[in-house]
């Protein structure tokens, strides 16, 4: 019976297959309900009781040894056929795999930022985590301002103040440091600040800032840009008035409503029946704000503008709850999808 077994591990040892159906033949005829291995252990009950130990030993090896071998081949011929499969199968019907969709608030960014190129503004770009100087200070913000209380702006350091901007401004501040007039430029970019999440406001949005800084700039061509700005936007029958308000960065300052363009001025629950939705915030930069950022207010003047792209959006979309943008649902982005 040793013999046997002998024989058995040697053919196990030898067996080179070309097929995997080769290797499920060999694990048939040796692991099988009917193969050798079997065969053996009932031969095994008729072993003299002094051969049992050494037979028994023999017999438990070579049934690991082919249980190993036959493993060993099956995973050398899964790994081969892996590339077959995939090669061979150029029948098999292709899966309509889920794509995602544009944001709506990538797409009003970028058509803001579009119509602004055309007018010969390019992109500027600066970090979201800012110092006070660039945020405030140089902004004409005053010390007791509002603004620099902890209710509005996420502090992450304190002396000196390191914090979240709260506005795209801070670009245009490294942009006059930098660049010499004229200078036309549009700054987009992520905001926070420390505000309670409702349907209206949220804690983080986004915002396009526009400055243009030049000589002999006037109201007349804010005005003139922001009205393009709106006619390319919302249409061509969009119409714009320009409130007085302030702002410490600018003087005069002004905000800019556009007609409502679901109603068509006539009034309805979303303009609040005045006929008017406010789009931006605007004005005629202030020569302070000039003079800090190494610029000369006698000899150069400029305007900027802000707006919050998830308001907009809203406006453009019929939105009705800001955290809807940042929920992520499929089916509300799937609006989107051809937009």
């Amino acid at each position: 019976m040793i013999e046997k077994i002998n024989d058995l591990r040697r053919r196990i040892e030898e067996f080179t297959p070309t097929t995997a159906s080769g290797v499920e033949e060999l694990r048939i005829a040796v692991l099988g309900k009917n193969g050798e291995i079997n065969a053996l252990m009932e031969q095994f009950r008729t072993v003299a009781p002094e051969m049992k130990r050494e037979v028994g030993q023999a017999l438990n090896a070579v049934k690991t040894l082919a249980t190993e071998r036959i493993a060993e081949l099956k995973g050398s011929y899964s790994d081969n056929n892996k590339e077959v499969r995939a090669a061979a199968d150029l029948t098999r019907p292709g899966t309509n795999d889920t794509l995602g969709s544009r944001h709506p608030v990538s797409v009003v960014m970028g058509e803001v930022c579009d119509i602004f190129a055309r007018l010969g503004y390019t992109i500027a770009d600066g970090p979201e985590i800012e110092d006070d100087w660039h945020v405030f200070t140089a902004l004409n913000f005053p010390p007791e301002h509002p603004a620099r209380d902890m209710q509005d702006t996420f502090f992450i350091e304190k002396n000196p103040d390191i914090l979240l901007r709260t506005h795209t401004s801070s670009i245009q501040v490294r942009t006059m440091q930098t660049q010499k007039p004229p200078i036309r430029v549009i700054c987009p970019g992520r905001v926070f600040r420390n505000e309670a999440i409702s349907a209206r406001s949220h804690c983080m949005f986004h915002q396009v800032e526009g400055l243009y800084v030049d000589k002999n700039v006037s109201f007349a061509d804010l005005k003139q840009s922001v009205l393009y700005f709106a006619k390319e936007f919302f249409g061509e029958k969009a119409t714009i008035r320009l409130r007085p308000s302030y702002f410490p960065f600018t003087e005069p300052s002004a905000e800019v409503d556009v007609s409502c363009q679901l109603c068509g001025g006539a009034g309805c629950n979303v303009c609040k029946y005045t006929g008017w939705l406010e789009i931006m915030g605007c004005g005629m930069v202030d020569p302070a704000v000039l003079e800090a950022c190494g610029i000369d207010s006698r000899e150069y003047s400029g305007f900027a503008f802000g707006m919050g792209i998830e308001r907009t959006a809203m406006l453009k979309y019929g939105i009705r709850d800001i955290r809807l943008l940042f929920e992520n649902d499929v089916r509300f982005l799937q609006q989107f999808e051809s937009a």
